[in-house]
């Protein structure tokens, strides 16, 4: 899942973005800002793996926003949606580090392709040698944020404290399979296969709801640890 930062003035645009984007399989989560101040904010704390920006916006514009992020961060992909695109504009937004524009108005879907191939692009550059498997995963050990663990084998989730909890069977194996693909989205149907032996049957799918519902309690103290829903899709277990 793609954690995309949406800086926008016009609060009927940011809306239309918004949801045309959370509606596409694979998902994104987004934040979004009015101005370039409040997207500095939010780019500050939440470490987004894209930014989408308007350049002409109020308390500050896209232009200072871009050049103060570059000042510490020249890896997260910039894209400008502007109606700007005259030359002068153009140079400078890539003078300032922008990666690409794209010109309103546009539909979400010419959005997701122009992020999709930033995206592309950043990985090809940061790919060296494949990171070796973890140890500890395949000791059936997940750390999950910075303060707890889930030890599947004996289905305990560990705090930091020394707290332990034990877990039912299929609590660990609905939280294993998050962990094994966190930041991913795990198909909906793929967890009523494996857990329950069916894709589609309406008590599975409600035992599945309250699954989710006992595991996002047990994290209910920890606001950096989400199970989002992506609906008509499926789960997400994300880390601020």
């Amino acid at each position: 899942m793609i954690r995309l930062l949406l800086v926008e003035d016009d609060a009927n645009l940011r809306y239309m973005i918004q949801g045309g984007l959370e509606d596409m399989i694979g998902g994104y989560e987004i934040k979004d800002a009015a101005n370039g101040e409040e997207g500095l904010l939010i780019w500050q704390e939440w470490h987004p793996d894209v930014i989408v920006l308007d350049i002409e916006m109020p308390v500050m514009d896209g232009y200072e926003m871009v050049k103060r992020i570059r000042e510490t961060d020249q890896d997260t992909p910039i894209l400008f949606s502007s109606g700007r695109v005259s030359p002068k504009d153009v140079v400078k937004g890539y003078e300032l580090g922008v990666n690409n524009y794209l010109k309103k108005p546009f539909l979400p879907e010419e959005l997701n392709a122009h992020v999709q191939a930033l995206m592309k692009m950043k990985q090809k550059a940061s790919v060296a040698t494949p990171a070796p498997e973890s140890p500890a995963a395949t000791e059936g050990i997940y750390p999950i944020g910075k303060n707890y663990m889930l030890d599947a084998e004996h289905v305990t989730l560990k705090h930091i404290s020394g707290l332990s909890h034990t877990l039912t069977a299929r609590e660990t194996q609905l939280l294993q399979m998050l962990c094994e693909k966190k930041g991913e989205v795990v198909k909906r149907e793929n967890i009523l296969e494996k857990l329950w032996g069916t894709e589609d049957d309406y008590f599975a799918s409600r035992s599945l709801d309250v699954f989710v519902t006992k595991l996002r309690k047990r994290f209910a103290e920890d606001q950096a640890i989400t199970i989002k829903t992506i609906k008509g899709v499926g789960l997400s277990l994300l880390e601020m």
